[in-house]
């Protein structure tokens, strides 16, 4: 060939391009598999509870007002009644939620879900109920109220288990729904009319075995409010408006405890306000968990205040070979640059058809990892992936560069680079710094190798007419 180098590299563009091609597809596979994930988590949820929210207890009484207006005069003079509805709320003062929680993993296939068994023992006090005393707007109406009733809202209440509410040493009878326009979803129980307006004290008990899925949020309702939990999982993710006051967590489950005054949230005014509680679809609409296997949780600005546990899974194999895949070109990139070294250094040929080899045992890597972490631990999936790609790179590799001498180095790089991403993918904070510094050295390693090397001696000097013909020419004269 004219220019085998050139030749040579467009082969080589070719065979990167079919490699990228091959890991798009796997890339597609993980994006596959994360979406079978996120249907068996809201099957899961479908068929028991979704993410919960947990909001009250909290005493409320409609009102209706009417008044007669007259309107026309003389004979054609008529009176007609007009009204105006209205809800009145009291909030309790102190606020005490003391729960536990239990973990059980529930499987559609090969996906798992967490799900939760939260039992609680809330404490709330008011100190006073002046708030659910109706006042007239307009002179000579008529003031008309329901009877008042104690709520606790929940996000799914198909997750509610049992219930008890204690007033004083009488227990209430309790019955599903909350009578409220917003939050619907819940129970109640109707208090004896002597309660309204009354200016003593009044605490109510309640006992609450709620299940859900992967999520548990609280609003703080009370002036007041503390909330504190136990739970067997190991790796709680605190989220929402507020962290916990005190947490800690260790092998055994955790602890947390939240401590919140009215003055550092908007969650009674929010609630008068009717604002939608984000956290575990409260909103009467169905929870959509996302496509890319992270939580269906989100707290936009026109929500209410509230706090929350996640229980995920913080070793999600679908998002760590996720994120694994985005580093096959590196991957590949480099161990082309190992092979042409060698190519380079040695005095060797290596066809594009071995390249082409070599690039697809290290996307068969990725493949592999995202199959076998469905059966396996994460890391023990990692673990043997790699063994597999770098015995089967390395005896190859013996082979196409002439020697096990050479084979071996190149098979101990790809198992560097492979102990290199797993170190990676298990830093969150400073793994651009590490992969950084890493790819650094990598290129300063090649800089060394190659600075002896004249790269204008791998292509063939150009070729002189004259000399090639052999022809002499003398200025000023003429060849005879």
């Amino acid at each position: 060939m004219k220019h085998p180098l050139i030749t040579k590299l467009v082969a080589l563009g070719a065979v990167a391009i079919l490699l990228l091609i091959g890991l798009g597809q796997i890339e597609d596979v993980v994006r596959d598999r994360q979406r079978y994930r996120s249907l068996t988590a809201q099957s899961v949820a479908d068929s028991l509870a979704g993410p919960q929210t947990l909001m009250g207890p909290m005493i409320h009484s409609a009102c209706v007002e009417s008044w007669d207006v007259e309107t026309g005069k003389g004979d054609e003079r008529r009176t007609t009644e007009q009204r105006r509805e209205f809800l009145l709320t009291a909030m309790p003062e102190q606020l005490q939620v003391r729960s536990s929680v239990s973990m059980e993993e529930r499987a559609r296939g090969l996906h798992k879900v967490n799900t939760f068994n939260l039992k609680a023992h809330i404490t709330a006090q008011w100190g006073t109920l002046a708030s659910l005393q109706a006042h007239s707007t307009v002179k000579g109406s008529r003031l008309q109220c329901g009877a008042p009733i104690v709520m606790v809202a929940v996000g799914d209440a198909r997750g509610i288990r049992t219930a008890q509410v204690l007033h004083g040493e009488q227990a209430l009878a309790l019955k599903p729904g909350t009578f409220h326009p917003t939050y619907s979803r819940g129970l109640h129980a109707v208090l004896p009319e002597s309660v309204r307006g009354q200016a003593e004290p009044m605490t109510l008990a309640l006992d609450l075995e709620l299940v859900g899925t992967e999520r548990l949020a609280i609003v703080p309702l009370g002036g007041n409010t503390e909330v504190k939990m136990t739970g067997g999982w190991p790796h709680p993710s605190f989220t929402g408006r507020f962290l916990p006051s005190e947490r800690d967590w260790g092998p055994e489950g955790f602890t947390a405890q939240w401590r919140l005054s009215s003055l550092a949230t908007t969650a009674q005014q929010d609630i008068l306000n009717g604002r939608r509680i984000c956290v575990g679809g409260y909103d009467d609409s169905p929870v959509q968990y996302p496509t890319d296997g992270s939580s269906p949780s989100t707290t936009p600005r026109d929500c209410a205040d509230s706090f929350s546990v996640a229980f995920v899974d913080p070793v999600n194999p679908y998002t760590l070979a996720d994120r694994a895949t985005k580093y096959g070109l590196l991957f590949i990139a480099l161990t082309f640059v190992a092979v042409g070294l060698f190519e380079l250094m040695k005095r060797l040929r290596v066809h594009p058809v071995q390249y082409l080899l070599v690039g697809s045992a290290i996307c068969s890597f990725f493949l592999l990892l995202v199959s076998l972490s469905e059966h396996l631990a994460f890391g023990w999936s990692y673990l043997a992936a790699a063994t597999a790609c770098v015995l089967l790179l390395g005896y190859y590799a013996s082979h196409m560069l002439g020697s096990l001498a050479r084979g071996i180095p190149l098979g101990a790089g790809m198992a560097l680079l492979y102990g290199l991403l797993y170190v990676l993918l298990q830093l969150e904070q400073t793994a651009l710094a590490v992969g950084s510094i890493a790819l650094f050295l990598v290129l300063t390693a090649v800089m060394v190798l190659t600075r002896k090397v004249n790269w204008y001696g791998l292509t063939p000097a150009p070729r002189n007419p004259n000399v090639a013909t052999g022809a002499a020419t003398t200025p000023g004269k003429d060849a005879p």
